[in-house]
């Protein structure tokens, strides 16, 4: 049998639909926020991270931090580390959100092109990261991450 969609509506459910929404509204600053670190940490197969606790941040996420954390729970997340290794980072956005326990691939063709966002929105990083994390924070219910 497959989930109900509306599980979305369940409390510990609802902040998967707000990262979604804030994701869809800030798509090309959030493409250029990933795309910029990118290459500051030299494409090393680092990604980005948002995680919801306390108050949501964003994080790098290692590639060995992702395979521990892959050991821990029994490998559930080898589908996500399989989409990271192949992603080609020059065209799409691969950001990995954290809240309650449970993880979040967010991954999407980018349009216009990481680069493209980057001359836009890019040109400094750590106001870029404090704008995004201050809409997060507004957008993205904290009381409905189950705890």
């Amino acid at each position: 049998m497959f989930p109900s969609f509306g599980n979305q509506d369940q409390p510990q459910e609802k902040w998967r639909s707000h990262v979604d929404w804030f994701v869809q509204d800030y798509k090309e600053q959030l493409t250029a926020l990933a795309w910029g670190l990118q290459q500051e940490w030299e494409n090393d197969g680092t990604i980005l991270g948002i995680d919801l606790q306390p108050k949501p941040h964003f994080v790098p996420c290692s590639l060995d931090t992702l395979q521990t954390l892959n050991q821990r729970v029994g490998g559930r997340l080898q589908e996500i580390i399989g989409i990271i290794n192949g992603a080609d980072l020059d065209k799409e956005v691969i950001v990995l959100c954290i809240g309650g326990g449970q993880v979040k691939l967010i991954y999407f063709v980018a349009e216009p092109s990481p680069s493209d966002c980057f001359e836009k929105y890019g040109a400094d990083l750590d106001q870029l990261i404090q704008e995004l994390e201050a809409t997060m924070a507004k957008t993205i219910k904290l009381e409905s991450i189950s705890k």
